[in-house]
């Protein structure tokens, strides 16, 4: 008999609750090659609710989630933001 206990000791549960309460934008890429941004507004054993820009809900079956990562960690991984980056203030006078 399958269990339906919420099994919240997978790490894979953790994270995504983890963005849950800490609302980072997140990249979600799909079998099909579609790739969906935006906060995970809630999840359950089968789907993943996302709230894009629009403030719209998109619902996604956990099984056509390819990979899931938070967005800060995307732009660094694409080099859109160099990793030892540092930031310097001229003096003007």
């Amino acid at each position: 008999m399958a269990t339906t206990d919420f099994n919240t000791s997978l790490p894979s549960i953790r994270q995504v609750q983890t963005w849950i309460k800490q609302k980072p934008t997140v990249e979600f890429k799909l079998v099909t090659g579609d790739l969906i941004i935006g906060q995970v507004f809630w999840q359950d054993h089968n789907c993943v609710c996302i709230v894009d820009s629009n403030n719209e809900q998109i619902i996604v079956w956990k099984l056509a989630i390819v990979y899931m990562k938070s967005r800060s960690e995307a732009v660094l991984e694409r080099g859109l933001v160099p990793r030892e980056a540092s930031v310097e203030v001229a003096n003007i006078e």
